[in-house]
C-alpha cells in the first residue's frame, strides 16, 4: 500500500433519529475512523489519503451514505505537518510539565493561548 500523506477530520451531521444507522455505515464503509459522535447526530471521523484527491474521494463516499445531511472537512494535515507538530510537543514537553505542576502559579493565572510557543 501506498504510504499515507494526508490525516483530515471530517465533522458528519445526521438527524438523530438515524445516528446509528449513520454510524453502522460509516463504520462498514472503511474509508474512515470514527472518533466521537453524541446524541444530536454531529460524528467526528478521519480520514487518510495519499493525496488531496484520495481523501475528497473518501468524504464523497461518506457524503453518499443514507441520512448523511453533511460531511465537511474541519481539519487536515500533511504527513509532514504532522510529524513536525509531534516533534514541536516533545521538544517542549518538560518545559510543559514543569509549567503545569508549578504550584506557585494560581490557576486563575493559568491561560490557554492556543499554542505551545506562547507558554
Amino acid at each position: 500500500m501506498d504510504e499515507v500523506k494526508n490525516i483530515s477530520s471530517i465533522v458528519v451531521q445526521t438527524r438523530p433519529e438515524f445516528l446509528n444507522d449513520v454510524l453502522k455505515e460509516l463504520e462498514n464503509s472503511n474509508v474512515c475512523d470514527i472518533h466521537f459522535y453524541d446524541e444530536k447526530g454531529r460524528i467526528v471521523v478521519t480520514i487518510e489519503g495519499r493525496d488531496a484527491d484520495e481523501e475528497i474521494a473518501k468524504i464523497r463516499i461518506i457524503q453518499s451514505i443514507p441520512h448523511v445531511i453533511s460531511a465537511e472537512m474541519h481539519f487536515t494535515y500533511t504527513a509532514e505537518e504532522l510529524e513536525k507538530a509531534m516533534k514541536e510537543i516533545e521538544e517542549n514537553q518538560n518545559k510543559i510539565l514543569e509549567f503545569l505542576n508549578d504550584d506557585s502559579i494560581p490557576a486563575e493565572k493559568i491561560t490557554y493561548s492556543g499554542h505551545l510557543k506562547k507558554l
